[in-house]
């Protein structure tokens, strides 16, 4: 699934090519991806022609484009981009992708499109959603983000009493940081993914948050990961963080810091990598 990173490198694209454009014309291929639209895509595609789309917008993994317009100009245009969701800026008469769910032609000929392998993503549009979407005002901000307040998080992270990792992806805690970015923020500091945050000191919790904003910068730098055609930019460009990662995808191979086989473990139905002897296992870790 995109991470912070990924689906920031989107944004910073759709901010380029498709902010201060006119939607001339919307077609709708599956009405799948439009199932958090539950007025149907006929009013979906009619709510959206002839907007202008006036920003490009994120709040974790989210992204929005806000809508200008003479009756709901404080409408936008809500997506996520799910484990396989892709934005595509491409000419109308480009071959059309496999998975291609939905598009929106532009008024100088360009086209976004929106392609989806796995249908976990999807469009929809927020009333009243320009500044802030009440679809994604649980999520937290994320440590990218001016606004987001260092105190804060780690006042409410020593409140929990849970594994680190699990505070990490915690979405209503600190958004954008998924399975990749936290094992490589772990191994760096570094932590056990299991360690109780009851028990984290404050320095040790300035020191995780500064190489979670680390780690996700540097992947923001290169264009974020990408394992697979799953993920690319709004130009179908991959990302190349891949290629610097310590820690996740390296179960066998030795550890950068120490030379000690990387182990995996499994968690919540993912993976955990980390290094048995810089990252030693917590007594009684449970999490």
């Amino acid at each position: 699934m995109p991470e912070l990173p990924e689906v920031e490198v989107v944004r910073r694209g759709l901010a380029d090519h498709v902010v201060g454009r006119r939607i001339t014309a919307v077609r709708v291929l599956d009405v799948r991806s439009l199932r958090r639209h539950v007025a149907g895509p006929e009013d979906f595609a009619l709510r959206l022609t002839g907007r202008t789309v006036a920003d490009a917008r994120r709040r974790g993994k989210y992204l929005w484009l806000p809508l200008d317009g003479v009756d709901h100009g404080d409408d936008a245009l809500l997506a996520h981009l799910g484990m396989s969701g892709q934005m595509l800026i491409s000419e109308p008469d480009a071959p059309l992708q496999k998975h291609l769910k939905v598009t929106l032609d532009l008024e100088d000929g360009a086209q976004l499109r929106f392609v989806d392998q796995r249908i976990f993503g999807g469009l929809a549009i927020s009333d009243g959603g320009a500044d802030l979407p009440a679809e994604v005002a649980h999520i937290a901000r994320d440590p990218l983000d001016p606004a987001f307040d260092p105190d804060e998080f780690a006042a409410r992270l020593k409140r929990r009493e849970t594994g680190v990792k699990r505070a990490l992806l915690d979405q209503g805690l600190i958004s954008g940081v998924g399975n990749i970015y936290a094992d490589e923020a772990l191994w760096r500091v570094p932590l056990h993914y299991a360690r109780n945050t009851r028990t984290l000191r404050r320095t040790e919790v300035d020191t995780l948050l500064h190489h979670v904003t680390e780690v996700m910068s540097e992947a923001l730098a290169q264009g974020g990961t990408s394992f697979d055609a799953l993920y690319v930019n709004v130009n179908g460009a991959s990302g190349y963080f891949d290629r610097s990662l310590n820690a996740y995808g390296r179960e066998g191979e030795p550890c950068g810091r120490c030379g000690t086989a990387m182990r995996r473990s499994p968690f919540m139905n993912r993976s955990s990598y980390w290094c048995p002897r810089c990252q030693p296992r917590p007594r009684n870790g449970r999490f």
